[in-house]
């Protein structure tokens, strides 16, 4: 048993290893897009009513659904297009109405840093990947670089506690 226990230590001491080894520095961020495994973007037809997208990002925890006919992209409804341009009476309306319309796009063989630079220049949160061809194959997102970032420095993140003290803060009780 002891040998076992002894083992396991060993290896999870090597991967800490090669993890803490990892630099993030140009190479990583020119590393393409795939190796953040971006998940199979989510898609409904133009027609599809808003509410049908508003269904599906909740049930699917995302922020954004891809609008395409066939299979080409027409655009991509975001929780930011809801937000900003969703009025009352406006749930039985069709996606694309609402959504951004031929959204800027990237290939999995893309580096990261064309992903950073589009989300920061553009303002983005998600990114659509298309092969090829043209056709959705994918979806990044910010959280997707960032959790890939964070994987660099996991003592430095991952040890924060949840309420960093900043300086004295006031623990009683505010008011009469």
């Amino acid at each position: 048993m002891d040998d076992w226990i002894e083992e396991d230590l060993t290896l999870q001491a090597e991967a800490s290893a090669e993890k803490a080894s990892r630099v993030l520095d140009q190479h990583m961020i020119r590393e393409p897009i795939r190796i953040l495994q971006p998940r199979t973007p989510l898609s409904l037809p133009p027609s599809a009513t808003v509410a049908d997208a508003v269904r599906m990002m909740r049930e699917h925890r995302v922020g954004c659904v891809l609008v395409v006919v066939g299979e080409r992209l027409l655009g991509i409804i975001t929780e930011r297009d809801l937000l900003l341009k969703l009025e009352q009476g406006d749930l039985g309306r069709p996606v694309s109405q609402l959504m951004t319309p031929d959204p800027e796009v990237l290939g999995p063989g893309d580096p990261i840093v064309y992903a950073l630079n589009k989300m920061s220049v553009g303002g983005f949160r998600h990114i659509p990947l298309v092969d090829a061809v043209g056709r959705p194959v994918g979806i990044v997102s910010v959280k997707d670089i960032v959790d890939y970032i964070v994987d660099f420095f996991p003592n430095d993140v991952l040890t924060v506690p949840p309420e960093p003290v900043q300086g004295e803060r006031w623990r009683g009780r505010d008011g009469g």
